[in-house]
């Protein structure tokens, strides 16, 4: 198990994570760190709480946008014929 801090929000937490996940952890905490900027510029000082919760919820709604193209893609490759490249030369 590893461990780094992050920063979300403009507060520093140490967060633990797998072994080689470090960079992942970080680039996460990033992206969250810049959405939660977005919002603040979008809406002003409206609360840390309430920036980070419409942080999360606006993840949340794109994770739920893709995985609903993701079950719609796999559906129509479910639907295709079943088409492999021949070996003869």
């Amino acid at each position: 198990m590893s461990h780094i801090n992050v920063t979300i929000n403009g507060r520093q937490y140490r967060m633990a994570c797998e072994e080689g996940q470090e960079a992942r952890l970080s680039n996460l905490a990033e992206g969250l760190e810049s959405r939660i900027g977005t919002l603040r510029g979008k809406f002003g000082e409206i609360g840390d709480a309430r920036l980070v919760v419409m942080a999360a919820l606006t993840v949340c709604d794109e994770l739920l946008d893709a995985t609903a193209r993701i079950r719609g893609l796999e559906e129509e490759l479910d639907g295709l014929p079943n088409i492999r490249p021949s070996t003869h030369h």
